[in-house]
């Protein structure tokens, strides 16, 4: 079994929105670094309207290229952020709404990102289901058959 993202924390954990998930961004982006978490922003940096695919690109990059050990991305449905950081190669992002689909995004999938829909889901779950996915780790096996025939 892998180690948890948790157990990874001498790396960044990358972040980023577009402005529908930009308050939710900033609130656990202040929530990790109070846990003693570097937290890597990718933006956006305001409310102003953007296209997430500017911030979840750059996001993704960070945890494909291993300069990060996880990513977090918000969107409005989560699903822009989702579709976008799932075209790198090295990126399994799961969109995540509620604490027993984060867990299992890990658990059977093996993600390196947590897609969370700002709109749909309440702050605290958001935490929640963060904690979820960092304290999660992948259970392979027969699992590891399955993510390893996603690659194109």
């Amino acid at each position: 079994m892998s180690k948890t993202v948790f157990e990874t924390t001498r790396k960044p954990i990358a972040i980023g929105s577009d402005h529908a998930g930009f308050e939710y961004k900033k609130a656990v982006k202040q929530w990790l670094k109070e846990k003693g978490f570097i937290v890597k922003d990718f933006g956006t940096t305001s409310l102003d309207s953007v296209d997430y695919p500017d911030f979840a690109h750059p996001t993704a990059h960070s945890v494909e290229s291993g300069e990060a050990a996880f990513g977090i991305l918000f969107c409005g449905s989560a699903n822009g952020v989702a579709i976008t950081a799932n075209k790198h190669q090295g990126i399994r992002a799961g969109l995540c709404w509620e604490n027993e689909v984060a867990k299992l995004v890990r658990l059977h999938n093996d993600c390196n990102i947590i897609c969370i829909p700002s709109r749909f889901v309440a702050l605290p779950l958001a935490q929640e289901m963060i904690e979820t996915f960092m304290h999660t780790a992948f259970e392979g096996g027969r699992h590891a058959l399955r993510v390893n025939k996603i690659s194109c």
